[in-house]
């Protein structure tokens, strides 16, 4: 086992875009469990879009990140050493470690991962908190119905492109918002999209309009801003949208001074719902069972993106938040004993 433990802190808030000089590398020395605990070593890391959240002072759905404290993140862990009825040496484990190469959580915060279903990196992607965002997001929040039109911005990342999917699956015509050539192909050759918009190279209500002639039922969104803006003025009457992430405006230091057609919610008799994953907490293996299923009979495909290293996490984070990664993006931080 390493000697020591390697931990990336925040060291400032960032003002605007986050930057290198906001984290801060340190090593520190191993955790020792107590009673009821278990020490974990981190093999993949998860970044998400809502940790640039979680460095902004203020109140919010959770506690802010404290100048000094480990940065907040999901992952894949191994047991390295429990004191903790039901867990041993060895188990693979779903836990919120932070940006750590060890950790000690209680056991009560753990989820055993079955490494028989998929490559374990799977519990923080297909199988762990995107795969559930966009399975409840879209099935529970939009009711998305057979011949109905549904739009997901981010389309290839590591939501957008699992609902685009689901949405196929339940007989829905899928559209999908993407920002390169090669994203866009990938929407729409290996995921199936009936279609797919560049969103930096096309005039984003222009195309809605002409990919959606029968306007837009359901819109899942994960990027806020002037895209939903286009898609609220093409809606249909009892369109349903779900607020799963608004990543274009993270960055922003002053709120964004726009017109807004939400007026449009009113005429159209559309509803529009934030949610947040602990809603279905105690639904998630039903989520989880069921992509599973899917993905074993070649219905859903999936698309990780690896950076290897703890230090490489500040960079490809801030490079998340500027949309450079491609499918779900993960830290390789330590050997994964399944391979």
């Amino acid at each position: 086992m390493a000697d020591t433990n390697t931990r990336i802190l925040l060291a400032s808030r960032p003002v605007g875009e986050p930057t290198g000089a906001d984290f801060q590398i340190e090593t520190a020395s191993i955790p020792e469990p107590g009673d009821g605990q278990v020490l974990l070593r981190t093999i993949y890391l998860s970044l998400d879009p809502y940790m640039r959240g979680r460095m902004r002072a203020g109140p919010s759905y959770a506690a802010a990140l404290q100048i000094g404290e480990v940065m907040t993140g999901g992952a894949v862990a191994a047991v390295i050493e429990s004191r903790a009825p039901g867990f041993a040496a060895g188990d693979i484990v779903n836990a919120h470690t932070g940006w750590q190469s060890h950790a000690v959580l209680d056991a009560e915060d753990l989820r055993k991962v079955d490494p028989s279903l998929a490559p374990i990196s799977t519990a923080v992607g297909v199988l762990g908190m995107p795969g559930s965002t966009a399975y409840f997001g879209l099935l529970d929040i939009c009711d998305p119905q057979p011949g109905e039109t549904v739009v997901v911005s981010a389309a290839s990342g590591a939501v957008g492109a699992l609902v685009g999917q689901i949405a196929r699956i339940k007989g829905c015509r899928a559209v999908g918002i993407a920002g390169s050539d090669a994203k866009c192909a990938y929407v729409r050759d290996e995921l199936g999209f009936d279609a797919v918009i560049n969103y930096k190279t096309q005039n984003v209500p222009d195309a809605l309009t002409e990919v959606c002639p029968d306007g837009i039922d359901v819109y899942f969104d994960n990027v806020g801003g002037q895209t939903l803006d286009a898609v609220l003025e093409q809606i249909n009457i009892g369109a349903r949208i779900s607020i799963c992430g608004m990543i274009s405006e993270y960055n922003h230091v002053e709120p964004e001074l726009a017109p807004r057609p939400t007026r449009a919610l009113l005429t159209k008799q559309a509803r529009m719902e934030g949610f947040l994953m602990f809603q279905f907490a105690d639904r998630h293996n039903e989520g989880r069972r069921q992509m599973a299923e899917w993905i074993r009979d070649g219905r859903l495909v999936y698309k990780e993106d690896f950076v290897d290293g703890l230090e490489s996490a500040p960079r490809a984070f801030i490079g998340l938040l500027r949309g450079e990664n491609f499918g779900k993006l993960i830290v390789h931080v330590g050997s994964d004993p399944t391979l």
